[in-house]
């Protein structure tokens, strides 16, 4: 029987990312940029107003304030004419002279010989002259021509993950394209006499596909762009097709209700042309039986899962997860993993690694993380999809472990839903 650890050592090295392609910016989000994105021209491309107001020289309002006195030595109020007015995208060149104001808006250009803003509130909002009751200094409410990057800075570097953020600065450093890693092409087939897709009514000994629908939501989650073949008749030239047509279009192949007895069999000779699967014990539990091989001329890493939804659902987690996120280029494919106090025992099977499906909640008082084991005894009802449906995360067991106490640490791996 084969450790988990030499399993997912022997699946990643089959690990290709595609090669990198250019999209639009609009489709680049949740994709890693792989290339430096370098700003040929400043931004902002001019100095602008931040704020609504005035656009003034520091100088000649340095000397507003309460505390301001005039020849006589009595409160005054300092006033400057408003000689004009320039709105956002104005391209009207504006020159201010000494002692004059110009109103601006947000994001308008600022006037020649103007270096700071007076914000509405600091004056009593004229529309000919101006009272000011603040001073500014120089530079004050004024983005400055380059503050945020200067021509040669990188706006987004190669290996960062595109978000709405990096979409705005791409936008703003006018990139329209931008070279990624695109998603993983991931074919899903089910396999099996008993299938039956969820548009008919299962007649004596059918069942609904549930395998196809859950592996490419699955797939999805991880970030794959996913094509759900669905149910493919056990007929060898048939299974054999269809599988090759999808070894042209992806980059991964996942064939449910393929493993074990005779089923298992069936599917590696119909295949056998096309590479060698090899159907192996893998000391983990749920989906201790499952196959992989790589297909094709390309090696397309091709997978056989249980029949099972919960095991081969389990099983696309540990194995084919991955995969899938090690094409996207992150540097980290696994989940993250946390320490958790059991509230109630778990069992495990001897020699096995458990990844058992559990509810992980926090206590509000202490910070720590509690956890607890959903679905019973081990085997029981391994085959309850609503257990793995109530679950977000995977309790991690260590094969030599057979028996958890209450109140026991145990690793714990999220199973973070997007949202």
């Amino acid at each position: 029987m084969r450790s988990v650890e030499d399993q997912q050592t022997r699946v990643t090295a089959a690990a290709v990312a595609p090669r990198p392609v250019r999209v639009a910016i609009s489709e680049a989000q949740g994709l890693l940029c792989a290339e430096e994105v370098i700003t040929e021209r400043p931004l902002p491309g001019f100095d602008q107003a931040a704020i609504d107001g005035y656009a003034v020289r520091s100088v000649d309002v340095a000397a507003a304030g309460p505390d301001f006195r005039g020849n006589e030595g009595e409160p005054s109020e300092l006033m400057l004419p408003v000689v004009g007015e320039v709105g956002a995208g104005s391209r009207q060149p504006t020159r201010l002279q000494p002692r004059q104001a110009v109103r601006v808006d947000t994001g308008a250009p600022l006037p020649t010989l103007a270096d700071a803003v007076l914000p509405l509130d600091w004056t009593d909002g004229g529309r000919a002259k101006i009272k000011i009751y603040q001073a500014v200094r120089s530079g004050d409410y004024v983005r400055r021509i380059g503050d945020d990057v200067q021509p040669g800075d990188v706006a987004v570097r190669s290996g960062t993950i595109i978000g709405s953020a990096q979409v705005g600065l791409l936008a703003a450093v006018g990139r329209d394209k931008v070279l990624v890693h695109p998603r993983p092409r991931l074919s899903v087939i089910s396999v099996g006499g008993e299938l039956v897709d969820i548009d008919r009514t299962p007649g004596p000994g059918q069942v609904y596909d549930v395998n196809s629908y859950a592996l490419a939501a699955a797939a999805r989650d991880a970030g794959a762009d996913v094509n759900r073949v669905g149910i493919v008749e056990a007929d060898p030239k048939r299974l054999r097709d269809v599988v090759e047509g999808q070894l042209i279009r992806s980059e991964l192949v996942v064939i449910a209700g393929a493993v074990g007895g005779e089923a298992s069999d069936q599917v590696r000779d119909a295949l056998a042309e096309l590479g060698d699967l090899e159907v192996e014990r893998v000391a983990m539990h749920p989906g201790s039986v499952q196959g992989f091989g790589r297909l094709g001329p390309d090696e397309v890493p091709t997978f056989l899962l249980p029949a099972n939804p919960v095991s081969a659902l389990v099983v696309f987690e540990v194995m084919v997860r991955p995969l899938i996120r090690i094409a996207l280029g992150r540097r980290q494919p696994m989940r993250r993993i946390v320490t958790a106090r059991t509230i109630a025992p778990i069992t495990s099977i001897k020699n096995r690694k458990g990844f058992l499906r559990a509810q992980l909640m926090r206590d509000e008082s202490t910070g720590e993380y509690l956890v607890q084991a959903l679905g019973g005894a081990p085997g029981a009802s391994s085959h309850l999809l609503a257990t793995l449906a109530e679950a977000n995360c995977l309790v991690l067991i260590d094969p030599a472990v057979t028996e958890v106490r209450t109140g026991d640490e145990v690793d714990v791996a999220f199973l973070a839903q997007r949202g």
